[in-house]
C-alpha cells in the first residue's frame, strides 16, 4: 500500500507553498503530501486517487478560493475520500462558515490564518485528526490475527476487548473467509478452540479468556506496588479524570479495568455536547486522549482483571481480583459505572453475543452492512448508536417504548435522526421475543397499544436500556439503594443506614458509608449520567482524598 496522501487545497501560490513546505516537514516520512490550486483540481484528484485505491488520510482547504468555496469543495470531495479528515483554513471573519460545516458537511476542524508557528497552531491540531484517522485505518500488516465464527460470542468478545485497547488487528472468518480456513487448518485446530488469536512470537492461543489476550498483546495485568495512595476501581471517564489528576498531584495511583479504558462512554460512536469539542470526538478518542494523559503523570493501568471484593483492614482498603489477587491502597475509588440492562424477552439470553448486543462500539458499525438493524432504546447512546450504524445498514429501526423520543433524549439527536431517511423509528414498541438457529434471524414486536405483535427478519439488534450499577463487588458494608447505587455524603447522612457511619465527623461528598471508600459517576446514587459530569466527580474525588489522607 502507498502512502496515506494528505492533499492541499490553496488558490493563492505563497499560502500553498507555506502550508505544504511544513506538513512535508513534519509528516513527509508517513504520507505523501500533495498540492491543489483549486476545488476543480483537487476533485479531480482525488477522483484519480480514488480510482488507484490509494488513502487519503486528510484533506486541508482555504475556505476562500474563487471558484469554489473550500467548504464547497470539501461537501463534493465526501464522494472520493469519506473517510479522510477535513481541516479548513479560515479568517476571523469566515467563523460561522465553519461552524456550520462542523453540522453540514462533517468538517473536522477549522484553523484561522497564519498558523506561524507550526509547532504551536498547525502541528497539534494536525497530530491529533492524523491519530484519530490512524486509529479508524489499522495498517494491511496488522500483526494480530483473530480467526473464528462470525456468529460467535466468544469471537466477538475477542474482537472487542482489542478493538477498545486500540490494538489492530485482521480478522478472518472461517466460513466465509479463505484465509481463514487455512489458518485453521495449519493450527490444527478443532471448532472448540475458536477463536484463535495469532499473536507474533509466541503461541497461538486457542478460546483464550481476555486476560490471556492482554498478558500475549504485553499488556498490564497484575499491579507492581504493594501499597498505593489510591486506587481506582474503573477506567471510564469519571475513573479516568481521577487518575489524571490523581497522578499529576503526586500520589501513587492504579487504576483496575477488566474491559477496556473508556467504559461504557467508550463505546460511543459520538459525543457532541461535550465542552471544548465543537465537532464532537468519539468514545474511544476520548478514552485514548484520557488513557495518554495518565500514562503521561505515572498511573498505573491493570487490564482485563475483574474485581470480586473490598476488604477493610484497619487503615488500608483491599480490593480483590477474579483469580486471588489483591491490591492495596490508602484509599479507593469506585468508579465501575453501569451497564445496560438485559432484556428478559424469549430467546435473547440464548442469542446475546450472535447477533442480539448489549451496546455497540463504533468501529463495529461496518459488519452490518447493507442489513436491516433493530435498536432497542431511546436515551442519546441508542440516538448516537442509530446515526452511526445509519452509515452503514440498509435501514436502522429505532424501538422506543414510550410515545415521545424527546422525553430521554437531547433535541439536537432527535432533530439529526428525524433527517435520515434510513432511520425509521417505532414509537410504544417493544421487542416480545427472539430465535435463530445459531444466530438472531427473527424478532417479534409488540405494539404496546394495540397489542399486536409483528415478526421481523433481522440478524442484528442492539440493547440501550437503563443503567444497572456495578457494584456488587463492594460487599455489605458499603450502603446502597434498592438498585444498588452507592449513597455518598448528604445522602448517606440522610439515609436510614446514617447511623452505619462510624466516624465523629460527617462523611464527605463523594464518600460511601466506608471511611476511604469514595464514589464518582454513573455508579453513585443521583448522579446526573453524563460524560462531562463523571469527568468532575472523578477530579472532585481526588481532591476528597487528599482531605480523607490528611486525617488518617
Amino acid at each position: 500500500m502507498s502512502k496515506p496522501a494528505i492533499l492541499t487545497v490553496d488558490d493563492d501560490p505563497m499560502v500553498s507553498a507555506a502550508i505544504g513546505r511544513d506538513l512535508l516537514a513534519r509528516y513527509g516520512a508517513d504520507y505523501r503530501v500533495v498540492r491543489a490550486t483549486s476545488g476543480p483540481e483537487a476533485l479531480d484528484l482525488l477522483a484519480r486517487l480514488a480510482l488507484r485505491d490509494d488513502p487519503v488520510a486528510m484533506v486541508v482547504a482555504d475556505q476562500r478560493m474563487p471558484r469554489m468555496t473550500g467548504t464547497e469543495m470539501l461537501a463534493l470531495a465526501r464522494e472520493h475520500a469519506p473517510d479522510a479528515k477535513f481541516l479548513l483554513l479560515t479568517a476571523y471573519a469566515d467563523t460561522d462558515v465553519a461552524i456550520t460545516a462542523i453540522n453540514d458537511i462533517g468538517l473536522d476542524y477549522y484553523l484561522m490564518k497564519p498558523w506561524d508557528p507550526p509547532d504551536e497552531r498547525l502541528y497539534p491540531v494536525v497530530d491529533e485528526l492524523l491519530d484519530d484517522w490512524r486509529q479508524d485505518h489499522p495498517e494491511e500488516t496488522s500483526e494480530v490475527r483473530v480467526v473464528g465464527h462470525r456468529w460467535s460470542d466468544r469471537s466477538h468478545e475477542i474482537k472487542l476487548f482489542l478493538t477498545r485497547n486500540h490494538v489492530s488487528y485482521r480478522w478472518y472468518d472461517v466460513e466465509r473467509d479463505a484465509e481463514g480456513t487455512r489458518l485453521q487448518h495449519l493450527a490444527q485446530a478443532q471448532p472448540a478452540d475458536l477463536p484463535l488469536v495469532l499473536v507474533p512470537d509466541g503461541p497461538t492461543l486457542r478460546s483464550p479468556s481476555t486476560l490471556e489476550v492482554a498478558g500475549a498483546l504485553g499488556l498490564h495485568t497484575s499491579a507492581q506496588r504493594p501499597l498505593y495512595d489510591l486506587c481506582i476501581v474503573g477506567g471510564g471517564p469519571a475513573g479516568l479524570a481521577a487518575g489524571v489528576y490523581a497522578a499529576s498531584e503526586g500520589l501513587s495511583t492504579v487504576i483496575v479495568e477488566r474491559e477496556a479504558p473508556g467504559g461504557q462512554a467508550g463505546q460511543s460512536a459520538a459525543i457532541e455536547n461535550y465542552l471544548g469539542f465543537p465537532r464532537g470526538l468519539s468514545g474511544s478518542d476520548l478514552a485514548h486522549r484520557a488513557l495518554a494523559q495518565v500514562t503521561r503523570f505515572g498511573a498505573e493501568l491493570v487490564l482485563a482483571r475483574d474485581v470480586v471484593g473490598f476488604e477493610t483492614r484497619g487503615p488500608v482498603r483491599a480490593v480483590l481480583l477474579e483469580g486471588g489477587a489483591e491490591i492495596e491502597a490508602r484509599a479507593v475509588v469506585a468508579a465501575t459505572g453501569v451497564s445496560y440492562r438485559r432484556l428478559a424477552a424469549p430467546g435473547l439470553a440464548d442469542l446475546t453475543g450472535r447477533g442480539v448486543y448489549y451496546g455497540v462500539n463504533a468501529s463495529e458499525a461496518s459488519q452490518c452492512q447493507d442489513d436491516d438493524v433493530y435498536i432497542v432504546g431511546a436515551a442519546n447512546s441508542a440516538g448516537q448508536a442509530a446515526l452511526n450504524l445509519s452509515r452503514f445498514a440498509k435501514r436502522v429501526v429505532l424501538l422506543v417504548r414510550s410515545g415521545s423520543l424527546e422525553v430521554s433524549m437531547s433535541q439536537y439527536l432527535v432533530e439529526r435522526i428525524r433527517a435520515v431517511p434510513t432511520v425509521e423509528v417505532r414509537l410504544r414498541t417493544e421487542v416480545a421475543a427472539a430465535s435463530g438457529d445459531g444466530h438472531l434471524k427473527t424478532l417479534t414486536l409488540r405494539d404496546r397499544d394495540a397489542g399486536t405483535t409483528e415478526d421481523v427478519a433481522t440478524s442484528w439488534l442492539f440493547v440501550f436500556i437503563g443503567a444497572a450499577p456495578r457494584t456488587e463487588w463492594l460487599g455489605p458494608d458499603v450502603v446502597r439503594d434498592d438498585l444498588g447505587f452507592v449513597l455518598t455524603g448528604p445522602e448517606l447522612a440522610a439515609s436510614d443506614a446514617g447511623p452505619r457511619w462510624p466516624l465523629a465527623r460527617p462523611p464527605l461528598a463523594l464518600e460511601s458509608s466506608v471511611p476511604g471508600l469514595f464514589a464518582a459517576g454513573d455508579v453513585r446514587l443521583d448522579s446526573m449520567k453524563r460524560v462531562a459530569s463523571a469527568v468532575g466527580e472523578g477530579a472532585m474525588s481526588v481532591y476528597l482524598v487528599h482531605r480523607y489522607l490528611a486525617t488518617t
